[in-house]
């Protein structure tokens, strides 16, 4: 397996924009990943975006948010309020948030759901991703769920059993409303 380069030479810092449909996407997707680049370069921001994150739940993502990235990175959190399950309906404004987002933000990483996903709002910003970062290096992510889709993706982030344990921790203890949910459970 070869290793992901991050720029031709040593970084003196490392921007990441971390994109999830849902609160608990970004976590369950990368949060090992980026807790793997916060122990192993110097990233100077972390800004994490939430397109349905309002209500109870946007407290969950922020402190998830927060114990993720901890005092290692400048962190901006962005929770929106799109509609869940409604994305590929509400293209247009998605699309605007995005736009708003490339204006005041150029990172050197982005991670984002993976564009043949089934979930119709993970897939949507995929795609709208890659549309307005075309000039970017994008890594996309997979949330595991019931329907299988697991794609066969180019690169996987090694992350070493502790970190993935703290991951863990982070996520069951920040969103006790999903707590009661089947497939909730540290596995």
């Amino acid at each position: 397996m070869l290793d992901l380069r991050l720029g031709a030479g040593p970084l003196d810092h490392l921007r990441v924009l971390a994109i999830g449909a849902h609160p608990d996407d970004i976590e369950i997707g990368c949060a090992g990943t980026i807790m793997r680049l916060l122990a192993e370069h110097p990233v100077s921001d972390v800004r994490w975006v939430v397109l349905s994150g309002s209500g109870p739940r946007a407290n969950e993502a922020r402190a998830s948010a927060e114990d993720i990235v901890g005092r290692e990175a400048d962190l901006a959190i962005d929770l929106h309020d799109f509609r869940d399950g409604h994305f590929p309906y509400l293209g247009s404004p998605i699309k605007d948030a995005f736009e708003s987002l490339k204006a005041g933000f150029d990172p050197d990483l982005i991670l984002t759901h993976r564009r043949e996903d089934l979930h119709q709002d993970h897939r949507l910003v995929a795609d709208v991703t890659w549309q307005t970062f075309r000039q970017h290096l994008i890594l996309e992510y997979e949330v595991p769920k019931y329907d299988g889709d697991l794609g066969a993706p180019n690169v996987f982030a090694e992350v070493d059993a502790a970190t993935c344990e703290r991951k863990i921790r982070y996520i069951t203890r920040c969103y006790a409303t999903q707590r009661a949910k089947p497939w909730f459970t540290a596995e």
